[in-house]
Formats: C-alpha cells, sequence, structure tokens
C-alpha cells in the first residue's frame, strides 16, 4: 500500500516552498548578491541544525518508520565542519553562534524526537531534497559571487557518496510512498514541512538586516571612494 507522502509533500508545501525563495536574502542570494560575513552565519546555523536533525534520526534508527528513510550518505554535519573551518578558522568552534531562529529550529527538531519522531520525516524532506535539487546551482552561486576557490567553503552542497542524484531522489520518493503510515500521519508530516519551511525563512529574514547593512557600507564606501577620487581629479587640474 502506497502513502502517496511524496506526492503530498510535493504539492502541499507547493505555497510555502515559493514564499521561502521569495525571501529578501534568497532572492538576493540567487541573484549572485551574497556577502561572505551573513552567508558564514546561515552555515553556522545549518551546522547546528543538520547536527541535531542527524544525532534523534541516528536515535531512533531502529524505528519502524524513520529507519526507512534514514540515508546516512544524505549527512551534511561533517561537510558544514569543513565549511565553517574555512570561513572562521581553525578555531571556528569557538566563534560559531547559533541565531534565535536557529535555536528554535534546533528546539523543535529536539522536541519531535521525543515526542512525535515520525514528524522528523518532514524536516529531513525539506532539507535534503532541497539540498540535492538545488545544490549545484547554490554552489556555483556562491563559488562566483564570493570569489571562491574551486573546492574551498563549498562542501556542503557536496554529496561525495551520491553518484547519481536523480536517482538517488527518486529512491528517497519512493521510500516515502512506501512508509506504513496512514492519511492522518501523512497529513501531520505534511503540516510540519510547511513548519519546517517556515523556520527556514525566519533565519534568512534574520540575515537581511545584515546582509543590507554589508550591502549599504560597501555602496557608501564606492561612492566615497568616487568623490574622493573626484576631489583629487579637481585638485590636479586646479
Amino acid at each position: 500500500m502506497s502513502s502517496n507522502l511524496a506526492s503530498k509533500l510535493r504539492v502541499g508545501t507547493k505555497k510555502a516552498h515559493t514564499m521561502a525563495e521569495n525571501v529578501g536574502f534568497v532572492k538576493c542570494f540567487l541573484k549572485g548578491v551574497v556577502e561572505k560575513s551573513s552567508y558564514r552565519k546561515l552555515v553556522g546555523n545549518f551546522y547546528f541544525i543538520y547536527s541535531a536533525m542527524e544525532e534523534e534520526m541516528e536515535k531512533h534508527r531502529n524505528h519502524p518508520i524513520l529507519a526507512k528513510i534514514n540515508f546516512p550518505q544524505l549527512n551534511r554535519k561533517h561537510t558544514l565542519e569543513e565549511d565553517l573551518s574555512y570561513y572562521y578558522g581553525f578555531n571556528w568552534r569557538e566563534q560559531v553562534q547559533l541565531s534565535p531562529a536557529g535555536e528554535a529550529y534546533v528546539q523543535r527538531i529536539r522536541e519531535l524526537s521525543a515526542t512525535e519522531p515520525e514528524l522528523l520525516i518532514a524536516h529531513s524532506y525539506t532539507r535534503y531534497l532541497g539540498d540535492l535539487s538545488g545544490g549545484q546551482i547554490l554552489k556555483n552561486i556562491a563559488v562566483t559571487a564570493m570569489n571562491l576557490s574551486e573546492g574551498q567553503g563549498t562542501a556542503f552542497y557536496e554529496f561525495a557518496e551520491i553518484t547519481d542524484e536523480k536517482e538517488f531522489k527518486a529512491k528517497y520518493r519512493q521510500a516515502l510512498d512506501e512508509l506504513p503510515i496512514d492519511e492522518a500521519t501523512a497529513d501531520r508530516i505534511v503540516d510540519e514541512a510547511n513548519a519546517a519551511f517556515g523556520m527556514n525563512m525566519k533565519m534568512f529574514q534574520e540575515l537581511e538586516g545584515n546582509l543590507i547593512k554589508a550591502i549599504g557600507v560597501m555602496l557608501y564606501n564606492t561612492l566615497t571612494r568616487r568623490r574622493t577620487r573626484g576631489s583629487t581629479e579637481l585638485a590636479t587640474v586646479e
């Protein structure tokens, strides 16, 4: 018996997905406007979130439902550690802090693990499928926008143990559809996936202020340099 959960998640989160893509920080990112300080804060949040999600999934590795969609090759914790080491240096653990929105996200994951672990499926789907689907595009944008060297600061987007992403996503969706769950549980998972999109949006919104401030500083510095150059040129002419 199929639960059709993959289709329900795709259709049921379509609006939330679109809303998340239209948050200012994400729109700027997709247009190639990426500021390294804001980006590394996002990577820091992701580190805590994925660490929590992967720890809790491991706790439930023998769960009759969660075990069927627990794919260790998706795990991102170690790749995020690699990226944080690049952005912050060897002592990154002493510098990285969880933002308020990120903290709420982590708390939700821990809470679900203790009370309704099957709803962790929603968080796994929301993050990992998104990473696989748009990862290479986002990686290329990040490399260009932040002038990164090849292979530096983008480990998060690399799935070394997945050779065919399209095939893997099909396998993942099939596993979702074959989960032994009833209609009510499927609906709760879809609701939680929408909530997960909302949590991601709040993290992105937190970063908007940092991004706008950074862009403002860059514009101010550019204008200042132009004015200074213009004054120098006039002084030379006189």
